[in-house]
């Protein structure tokens, strides 16, 4: 127990999925932003009712400083171009990162920035208080209420830390009333929200109140923080024990008698309670003292392919003398996350007892950390039109939102601390950073810890904490209840508590596509890979013509090397001459945008198709990265822009359910399960041919019936060494995976060299392993031409607009990597278009057709058309015919 006098404690409100028994009034609109440097006056006068803002800035808050003034057209967007190399302050070292570096002196973010608001607040009922609450200020702020300081910089600092304060004194009820925040931003020494190489940083480094403002009412004694851990009494899921507890605080001086009550997923509760004054306690309620917490036949929560991602609802609240003072409730899942050390010292993820092999991104906040509810529902429902199960989150902690959303569509979230920047030089930490890293990792973990959707928390990223630090940290994770795994790190970084079974060992650039099953050391398909990627990923014209003021220009320029990385990915030098090497010289930007393509679809199919191969020696791969923070050439599956690119499709069809695929280093044919139930009677068909000027050529086929057990991968076939045995030549491999009443349910077809890239090992970094002797694919380069026939129409269905495109070969000869892209009709971009298949090959007389549904708000842009191109086939521009067919 625990006694505090303080009008502000630390805790974790749970926004917007918590409800509360008193008034929650969001103080979102109508803030006004200007720099402190702009006139002469403290918070007392700030926060007066008779202080003028003229020549503020307008702004909503969550906010940073400047998101608020790009908002107000202070700057022009600071992701086109090089404008953000044009904001004052921004001139730090291209590619150098930010974090690390002081500001500059003559940035107009050295000094601090208010954010002030004016609102009115109703009158309380008799013995309730007025809380603030703040979810997330970077770094430090000054807060004014009518006059009245609230809190400064000693007690606000942590971009990651939330507040709750007790204003109840300082609140003018009935009356207009003025909130003013001075914030200050994060020094090269400070724990704030940081960018490395992923993108660069912007100019004031994300200062200001990013996190969400309320005005909430309640009875004295407040409800904080409810959750609900279960645990499964056996493998038959039959009977779950749920634990439930809350955080109470009793604001008043005097001692409070009453009653903690609530219901579990229909089940209900109570206890009596008895809170000295001024005191905070959780409040715990166990299945051993309320039996009826004991469930049975729960409907459990799983993630994405394992099955229903069910939720319940739990509420607590506490009431005194029949009174209700406050009350909160979230949704909850029935599951239960356990891991363990495999054979082989990898770390194994079980849901409620069941194995997963975890298949992921790492996601990117917006860099000015703007939030977009309808842009984040888009990227949830990429994600599993992606067929991955898992976003990994480094440092970059999302609004509720985001998490809400990762539990209803049953999307595992791996959150942690930050790498590459203070939050790891723990040599040059003080006292005050410990306690910052702890208050900031015990409110994010107090919010997290109810969702199902989270099941493992970070302490470290590249690095492991030293151990004073982790002690700090354990401690916070035992004192809160956490009821997930705990890794040191996302490396294999391991410390005392034991190890991590993970590792990070790249590579985060162009490699071929054999490395992930050749290699045994590194980023090779063993082991839990927390991080890594084939690297580049470059977008679409139409998407560059979004940032770009010369997207098409060849060579690239300067402007388009600004939207490369940081650090060692300032250049992508590595993947230039890989596809120089392995394809031709790319003469345009067209041809250079074709050929990037074709190189990430195919790395990043391998990638994860030789993790699958190998669960359970392979226990989880994250895709370094999910997506930008800005319009990147590097490291995403779909852009800023949200196009899909080929390694997105690519993606995709390597972690669809029921999935057939080639092995680089033994030639066998794999198919993968990735369902948790038996598939009977799956037929396999391989073929094997060549092309040769205008010849294509059958050189093998085989066809077998397996019975697929759940979750697992088998081997079907081997394709005969003796096919591989003529050097400089181009093997096409086309599988197909089908049911008894022949429906495909997986196709797939490679090109692959009969000599593979050597790789040179010794000379592995961190980045990539380098070849000693690339692979020959320039052939397709010089493919004969293919003549692919088209049409489509567009209908209106239950999920959207639809466009179903009819694609026939009439040729005697492959099309090869056929894209179809949906555009306006002059050109312009259309996003996210979700395609069945992309980036696809027709061999001589095939037909198939592929669907793609369009955005919700596509209309508004009118009927689109379909952009169709291929190495080897003419570009053609489709116009889709309106259908409407009865339902």
């Amino acid at each position: 127990m625990r006694r505090t006098t303080t009008v502000c404690f630390l805790v974790s409100f749970i926004f917007p999925a918590a409800l509360m028994a008193g008034v929650v009034t969001p103080l979102h609109e109508d803030w006004r932003v200007q720099s402190a440097c702009k006139f002469d006056a403290k918070g007392d006068a700030v926060s007066s009712g008779n202080f003028s803002t003229d020549g503020w800035i307008k702004a909503a808050v969550p906010s940073t400083v400047l998101a608020a003034q790009v908002a107000a057209g202070v700057f022009p967007d600071p992701y086109f171009g090089d404008n953000l190399r044009k904001i004052p302050g921004a001139d730090y070292p291209i590619g150098r990162n930010f974090a690390d570096l002081p500001m500059p002196d003559n940035s107009p973010y050295r000094c601090g920035w208010w954010f002030r608001k004016i609102f009115e607040a109703s009158a309380p009922e008799s013995g309730q208080r007025s809380w603030l609450h703040f979810g997330g200020i970077n770094y430090r702020a000054d807060i004014w209420l009518n006059g009245h300081r609230i809190a400064d910089t000693s007690t606000i600092a942590g971009a990651y830390r939330t507040y709750d304060f007790d204003v109840t004194d300082q609140l003018k009820p009935g009356k207009t009333n003025v909130l003013a925040v001075e914030t200050f931003a994060p020094t090269e020494k400070d724990l704030g929200v940081t960018w490395v190489d992923w993108n660069p940083a912007p100019p004031d480094k994300d200062m200001g109140l990013w996190g969400r403002v309320d005005l909430i009412t309640s009875g004295v004694v407040t409800v904080r923080s409810p959750f609900a851990a279960t645990h499964y009494r056996d493998s038959s899921l039959s009977i779950a024990d749920l634990t439930v507890s809350a955080e109470l605080h009793n604001s008043s001086d005097h001692a409070v008698k009453g009653v903690v009550t609530g219901s579990a997923a229909g089940v209900k509760f109570e206890k009596a309670v008895e809170l000295a004054a001024h005191e905070d306690r959780t409040v715990l309620l166990t299945p051993q003292e309320f039996p009826q917490l004991q469930i049975h036949s729960p409907k459990p929560w799983w993630p994405y392919q394992m099955g229903t991602p069910h939720l319940e609802h739990l509420i607590v609240g506490f009431s005194e003398a029949g009174k209700l003072s406050d009350e909160q409730s979230i949704d909850f899942g029935f599951r239960e996350v356990t891991s363990e050390l495999t054979a082989n010292g990898s770390r194994l993820f079980r849901i409620n007892g069941k194995p997963i092999l975890i298949r992921g991104g790492g996601w990117a906040q917006d860099m000015l950390l703007r939030t977009d509810d309808h842009r984040l529902r888009e990227q949830f429902r990429m994600v599993r039109d992606l067929n991955l199960n898992t976003i990994r989150l480094e440092g970059k902690l999302e609004p509720e939102e985001f998490f809400h959303l990762a539990d209803v569509q049953g999307i595992l979230i791996m959150p942690g601390w930050s790498c590459c920047d203070h939050w790891e030089q723990w040599k040059s930490w003080t006292p005050e950073d410990l306690t910052t890293a702890t208050a900031s990792l015990r409110s994010q973990l107090m919010r997290l810890r109810g969702h199902p959707s989270v099941f493992v928390w970070l302490n470290g990223s590249d690095n492991a904490p030293p151990a004073d630090v982790e002690r700090a940290y354990l401690q916070v994770e035992s004192d809160i209840r956490w009821p997930n795994p705990i890794l040191s790190a996302a490396s294999s970084a391991n410390t005392t508590v034991g190890l991590n079974g993970v590792k990070m060992t790249g590579p985060y650039d162009y490699v071929a596509p054999s490395y992930w099953y050749v290699d045994k050391k590194n980023g090779g398909a063993y082991g839990f890979n927390t991080e890594t990627s084939p690297g580049p990923a470059i977008p679409s014209l139409a998407s560059r013509k979004k940032f770009l003021p010369d997207p098409e220009a060849w060579p690239a320029s300067a402007t388009w090397k600004l939207h490369y990385g940081g650090g060692e990915f300032a250049n992508l030098k590595v993947f230039d001459e890989a596809m120089t090497a392995i394809y031709a010289a790319p003469r345009s930007s067209a041809e250079y945008e074709r050929m990037a393509q074709t190189l990430a679809y195919d790395s990043e199919r391998s990638m994860f198709e030789a993790y699958s191969r190998n669960k359970y020696d392979s226990t989880g791969v994250i895709q370094w990265m999910l997506n930008n923070a800005w319009p990147s050439m590097i490291w995403h599956l779909y852009d800023y822009n949200l196009e899909a690119g080929a390694g997105y499709y690519a993606t995709k069809k390597a972690c669809e359910p029921l999935h057939i695929q080639y092995s680089y280093d033994d030639h066998s044919i794999i198919v993968v399960n990735s369902t948790y139930a038996l598939v009977p009677r799956l037929h396999s068909t391989i073929r094997v041919h060549t092309q040769n000027s205008q010849n294509w050529k059958d050189l093998y086929s085989a066809e077998a019936t397996i019975d697929l057990a759940a979750d697992s991968s088998i081997r079907v076939a081997d394709i005969p060494e003796a096919l591989f045995s003529r050097a400089g030549q181009i093997l096409y491999v086309d599988l197909t995976l089908s049911n008894d009443a022949g429906n495909v349910l997986s196709r797939n077809f490679y090109w692959v060299p009969t000599t593979l890239t050597t790789f040179d090992w010794p000379r592995t970094d961190y980045t990539h392993t380098p070849a000693s002797q690339y692979e020959d694919l320039s052939d397709l380069t010089q493919l004969p031409a293919a003549q692919v026939e088209a049409h489509a129409e567009i209908e209106t269905t239950e999920h959207g607009r639809e466009i179903h495109l009819h694609l026939e070969n009439k040729s005697a000869v492959l099309a090869f990597q056929i894209s179809a892209a949906a555009r306006t009709t002059d050109g312009g971009l259309i996003a996210p278009v979700l395609w069945s298949d992309n980036w696809i090959e027709l061999t001589p007389g095939e037909s198939r057709i592929v669907t793609a549904l369009l955005p919700q708000d596509s209309a508004s842009t009118g009927e689109p058309v379909i952009q169709l191109s291929g190495w080897n086939l003419a570009p053609q521009t489709i116009t889709p015919a309106v259908v409407t067919r009865p339902h």
